[in-house]
């Protein structure tokens, strides 16, 4: 097939490209850098079925392809909150661009939502049909509002204009590639850990978080592109960590001597988070396999090379 990935030399579309790479499939990436970057698709350049195309997907854009993973949108707070109306830009007219391409070429439409949707939520852990608790005018609303209107006019277009759709709602992942500026937890640690810097716990450490390795993602995110679901469907690991305990993990496994400082906890930031992955195990057949040790293992090894090379 003729697959388009938007985002996709960002952390999470480069290693869906893998994959499609892999399985023999015509790829497009399209990306414009703003958290992507060339390296993560080095691999492909010059490949005969892999196509990078450096564009910003609130300008519309003339494609034929059979499916599109809409993955493009910065997605961690600083980098979302670095210019949050271009956020909510990619999320609307960026979205209502790549669903209007995929009604034109008829194209089965993906759709990389986020627990982010559910907010601080009151339910837990949350089912698909929980509706959320979201702060529209807040500091995160960028993201948490911009990816619910994403939602909204997948399911629209799907209702309005038969366009066939997947939509699947991303809850915490990790691994190599991520950017070490992100300010995410797991990257935002290992960093810390490994250039001997004491790591910065946010609130007293007690808000929890389910960590899923990007491999265990991504294969959900295939299985339900290639199913007859629509969902949303949670993609996540059931696993839960408080915050202190991922610090301390990180911190046996690089540098047990670092320090641990506390900072006040950022506004709206979610006490809990955790998927009820019933439905994907029950109408995928997917659950995560790769363990929290296993997996940090690998994003250490990643971020010790980034470092190293610097």
């Amino acid at each position: 097939m003729r697959i388009l990935v938007t985002g996709g030399a960002g952390f999470l579309g480069s290693h869906l490209i893998d994959r499609l790479m892999e399985a023999g499939h015509d790829v497009i990436c399209l990306d414009n850098y703003f958290t992507g970057h060339r390296r993560n698709v080095q691999q492909w350049i010059g490949h005969p079925k892999f196509e990078l195309i450096r564009h910003d997907i609130t300008e519309p854009i003339r494609l034929e392809v059979d499916q599109i993973y809409h993955l493009a949108c910065p997605a961690s707070p600083i980098h979302y909150q670095y210019n949050p109306v271009k956020t909510i830009k990619t999320n609307v007219m960026g979205t209502m661009n790549m669903l209007g391409l995929a009604k034109r070429v008829k194209a089965r439409f993906f759709l990389a939502s986020t627990s982010e949707v559910y907010g601080d939520p009151d339910v837990h852990p949350q089912p698909e049909d929980y509706r959320g608790n979201v702060n529209p005018i807040g500091i995160r609303s960028c993201y948490d509002e911009g990816k619910r209107v994403a939602e909204t006019l997948a399911f629209d277009y799907h209702r309005q204009n038969g366009v066939d759709i997947r939509v699947v709602r991303i809850f915490n992942t990790y691994g190599p590639r991520m950017l070490e500026n992100d300010g995410r937890v797991v990257s935002n640690f290992i960093v810390q850990a490994l250039r001997g810097e004491p790591l910065t716990v946010y609130g007293d450490g007690s808000q929890t978080r389910s960590f899923c390795y990007a491999s265990d993602l991504i294969e959900g995110f295939i299985r339900l592109m290639n199913s007859e679901h629509t969902g949303p469907i949670n993609i996540g690991n059931p696993g839960e960590y408080t915050i202190l305990e991922l610090a301390q993990t990180i911190q046996g496994m690089i540098n047990p001597d670092a320090e641990l400082i506390y900072k006040p906890l950022p506004q709206d930031d979610p006490k809990q988070r955790q998927p009820d992955i019933t439905k994907a195990k029950t109408l995928l057949g997917w659950e995560p396999t790769v363990q929290l040790q296993e997996g940090l293992k690998q994003t250490i090894a990643y971020f010790r090379d980034r470092i190293e090379a610097e």
